[in-house]
C-alpha cells in the first residue's frame, strides 16, 4: 500500500509516498481503507518537528480520517466490514489503510460525506468543548472568532452561530473573510488593515465582545482582549500566530475571564465523557443545526504542500488527502 512517510523534519520535500507493508489488524483493531484524510496544523508541527511532542522519523503523519473498514481483529464486534466510519489518532492517517482502535471509530452520519467526516472530527469538537465545557454562549451574545477563514475558525463560527451567537469574524484575506460570512459570521475584521479593538467595538454596537476565540494568538491576541466588554470570557485555543504575552490588568480590571481550551488533553482523562460530546456533535450535525464546510481535496503526493500552506497561513478552509 502507498503511505506518506516522514523521512526528516523540514520542508515538503521531507514527505514522500512510498510503497509500505499492509497493516494486519490485531485483537481489538480494525484496519479501515482510508477514503479521505485531513490536514491539520499539528500534523504540519509534528513534521516539521515543532510540536512539543516529537515523533522521530520516519513516520506516517495525519490525525483524522475517514474510510471503509475493510478488516476487522479478534474480539471487534462494534463494527463490521463496509462499516463507513471516521477516526482521531496521534499519527498514520496519511496512507491507504490504517489501523485503529475499534472502540475509536465512529460512524460517519449519513448527512456527511467522506471529505467532511474526515475534516471536522477534531475542529468542532474543540469548539464545541469550548462553547458547552470550558464557557457558554447566550443567544444575542457577540462572539469574536480570530483566525476565522481557517478550519478551526470556521468550526467555531458554526458552533457559536447554532448556539445563537452573533459572530465577528476575523480573518486576513478577503477569501477567507468571504468563508466565514458563508458559514454565518454577521461581519469581518480584516486583520492586515483595520484595527481590531476599534472595529470590534463598533461592530459590537460599542458595547464590546462577550466572548473571544483565539486560535491565532500573536499581536492578535491582546488586541481581541481588548474588544472585551466588562465580564467578557476570553478562550484560548493556539498560536498560529505565536505565543502572546499579555498584561494581566486587562484581565483584571475588566473582570475579564481567561480559559484555555485543549480538547485533546481533556479527552485522554474523560473518554466516557467525551463519547457524549462526539454524539452531541454527531446529532447537530443529524439534524442540520452544523454544517460543516466541503474541504479542499489533494492527492497523497501534495501532503507536503498541504502542510506548509497550513503552518504558512495560506490555506483557506480545509484541506483533505485522498488516496
Amino acid at each position: 500500500m502507498r503511505a506518506v512517510v516522514c523521512k526528516e523534519y523540514g520542508g515538503p520535500g521531507s514527505l514522500v509516498v512510498e510503497d509500505v507493508e499492509m497493516p494486519e489488524p490485531r485483537q481489538g483493531q480494525v484496519r479501515v481503507a482510508v477514503r479521505a484524510a485531513g490536514v491539520n496544523y499539528v500534523d504540519g508541527l509534528l513534521a516539521y518537528g515543532r510540536y512539543q511532542v516529537k515523533v522521530p522519523p520516519p513516520f506516517v503523519p495525519g490525525s483524522e480520517l475517514s474510510g471503509i473498514v475493510d478488516a476487522v481483529g479478534e474480539g471487534v464486534d462494534s463494527v463490521a466490514v463496509g462499516d463507513r466510519v471516521f477516526a482521531s489518532l496521534g499519527t498514520g492517517a496519511f496512507a491507504e489503510y490504517v489501523l485503529v482502535n475499534a472502540q475509536s471509530l465512529v460512524p460517519i452520519a449519513d448527512s456527511l460525506d467522506f471529505g467532511r467526516a474526515a475534516s471536522f472530527h477534531q475542529s468542532y469538537c474543540t469548539a464545541w468543548f469550548a462553547f458547552t465545557r470550558r464557557t457558554s454562549i447566550k443567544v444575542g451574545e457577540w462572539v469574536l472568532v480570530t483566525g476565522a477563514g481557517g478550519g478551526i475558525g470556521l468550526a467555531a463560527i458554526d458552533v457559536a452561530r447554532s448556539f445563537g451567537g452573533r459572530v465577528i469574524a476575523v480573518a486576513s484575506t478577503a477569501e477567507k473573510r468571504a468563508l466565514a460570512i458563508a458559514m454565518g459570521a454577521e461581519a469581518t475584521i480584516d486583520s492586515s488593515t483595520e484595527d481590531i479593538k476599534v472595529r470590534a467595538r463598533e461592530l459590537s454596537n460599542g458595547d464590546g465582545i462577550d466572548v473571544v476565540y483565539d486560535a491565532v494568538g500573536g499581536e492578535v491576541a491582546e488586541a481581541a482582549l481588548r474588544a472585551l466588554r466588562f465580564d467578557g470570557r476570553f478562550c484560548v485555543i493556539g498560536f498560529t500566530g505565536g505565543i502572546p504575552r499579555v498584561p494581566l490588568n486587562l484581565v483584571l480590571l475588566n473582570n475579564r475571564t481567561v480559559v484555555g481550551v485543549e480538547w485533546g488533553g481533556w479527552v485522554m482523562r474523560n473518554l466516557e465523557e467525551n463519547r457524549l460530546l462526539i454524539g452531541e456533535v454527531m446529532d447537530a450535525v443529524a439534524k442540520g443545526q452544523l454544517n460543516p464546510i466541503a474541504p479542499v481535496e489533494r492527492p497523497l503526493t501534495e501532503a507536503g504542500f498541504a502542510v506548509a500552506a497550513l503552518l504558512e497561513r495560506r490555506a483557506a478552509g480545509k484541506i483533505v488527502l485522498v488516496p
